[in-house]
C-alpha cells in the first residue's frame, strides 16, 4: 500500500509540474501578472513597480497588478513568499540589503536562501546630502570640520541597520572621523531634518537628490562611476573614499518551484523594460542607476553583496 501511495504520489506531482509546464510554454505572458511589492504606496520599490506595469502593457497588451503588502520593512510578504503560486504569474519585489540582514539579526520568516531571484535591475546608491545654504560646500568641508570637532558632525538617516547608516560607518571609518547618527523613521524625513539644519547632513539616496533638489545638495555619491542624474557630483572614490557598492539594491523574486522556463520568459520581459529607452531615461531622471542582472546571475551577485554587506553590518555593530 505505501508503494502504491508513493507511486500515485510521484504520478500526481509529475502531472501537475507538466500541467505548469504547458501553461508557460506557449505565448507568454498569456494572462496577467500579479506582481507583490513588499512595501506601502509611494516608495522607491512601488515607484518603480508602476514605471514597469504600465510600460509593461504597453509592449505585451496583458495586464500587470500591483499589490502593495507592507510589513516588517518587507519581511512580511517574503516570509509568505514561496507559498504563493508556483504558476508563472506570479512575481515579488526583492529587496539588498533586506534580504540579507534582517534574516541574520532574528528569525523573521525567512532565510536570504529562500527567497529565489530572477532579476536584479536597479540601485538607488547612496549618497551624502546637506541643506542648499550649508557651510559645507565639498566633503573636504564636512571631513575637516569632523576631525577638529569630533562627535559633533550629526549625520540623519532611515532606521538602524540600515544602507544608510551603514553609509555614516564606512564615511566615519574611511575619513578617520566620529560623526554622531540620528535615526529617522524613513528617508523623506532624514532628509527633512538635513534642510532644515537639525543635523549637519544625511546619509541617503542618490534619488533624494532628485526629489529634494530644491532643499539639498549632494556632496558625494557612493558608485564606481557619476550618477546620470547629478554629473557635477563627485564620487566618494573620486575623493578618496573606498566606499560604493552600497545603498539598496532591487530586483523580482519568483516563488520557489516556479519552472525555470517561466523564470527565464520573465527574466526577458525585466530586461526588456529596464532597457527601454524611454524607461531609462524616466528612471536616470529620477536619480536612479539601472542594472541589468538576468536570472543566470544573480544568485552570484546576492552573494557578493552578502559578502559586502555582511561586512559593513558586523563593522557597524549591527551584527555579531
Amino acid at each position: 500500500m505505501n508503494k502504491l501511495l508513493k507511486v500515485l504520489s510521484l504520478s500526481l506531482t509529475t502531472i501537475i509540474a507538466a500541467n505548469v509546464a504547458v501553461a508557460v510554454a506557449g505565448e507568454y505572458p498569456e494572462k496577467t501578472i500579479t506582481y507583490v511589492i513588499p512595501f506601502g504606496p509611494g516608495g522607491e520599490s512601488d515607484i518603480t513597480a508602476r514605471f514597469q506595469q504600465k510600460l509593461f502593457q504597453e509592449k505585451y497588451d496583458k495586464t500587470m497588478i500591483v499589490s502593495n503588502k507592507p510589513g516588517g520593512g518587507g519581511a512580511v510578504a517574503w516570509a509568505q513568499l514561496n507559498s504563493l503560486k508556483k504558476d508563472g504569474y506570479t512575481v515579488m519585489g526583492m529587496n539588498l540589503p533586506h534580504i540579507i540582514l534582517k534574516p541574520r539579526q532574528k528569525d523573521v520568516g525567512f532565510k536570504t536562501k529562500d527567497i529565489k531571484s530572477v532579476y536584479i535591475f536597479q540601485h538607488t546608491p547612496d549618497a551624502l546630502a546637506v541643506k542648499k545654504d550649508s557651510p559645507f560646500k565639498t566633503l573636504k568641508d564636512l571631513v575637516d570640520y569632523a576631525k577638529s570637532h569630533p562627535g559633533q558632525v550629526t549625520l540623519s538617516g532611515s532606521g538602524k541597520g540600515s544602507a544608510n547608516h551603514l553609509l555614516q560607518v564606512m564615511l566615519n571609518n574611511e575619513a578617520g572621523i566620529k560623526t554622531t547618527y540620528v535615526a529617522m523613521k524613513g528617508a523623506a524625513a532624514s532628509v527633512n531634518a538635513a534642510s532644515a539644519g537639525h543635523v549637519s547632513a544625511a546619509a541617503t539616496y542618490s534619488t533624494m537628490g532628485a526629489k529634494y533638489e530644491d532643499n539639498i545638495r549632494l556632496l558625494a555619491v557612493g558608485t564606481e562611476e557619476r550618477v546620470a542624474r547629478f554629473p557635477d557630483v563627485p564620487t566618494f572614490k573620486e575623493l578618496g573614499y573606498d566606499i560604493a557598492g552600497g545603498g539598496a539594491f532591487r530586483g523580482i523574486a519568483m516563488p520557489d518551484g516556479t519552472p525555470e522556463e517561466a523564470r527565464q520568459k520573465m527574466s526577458d520581459i525585466m530586461k526588456e523594460l529596464n532597457t527601454d529607452p524611454g524607461f531609462v531615461k524616466q528612471m536616470e531622471s529620477l536619480g536612479f542607476t539601472l542594472l541589468n542582472i538576468p536570472v543566470s546571475e544573480t544568485a552570484a551577485f546576492i552573494e557578493k553583496k552578502t559578502a559586502y554587506f555582511v561586512a559593513k553590518a558586523k563593522l557597524a555593530g549591527i551584527l555579531k
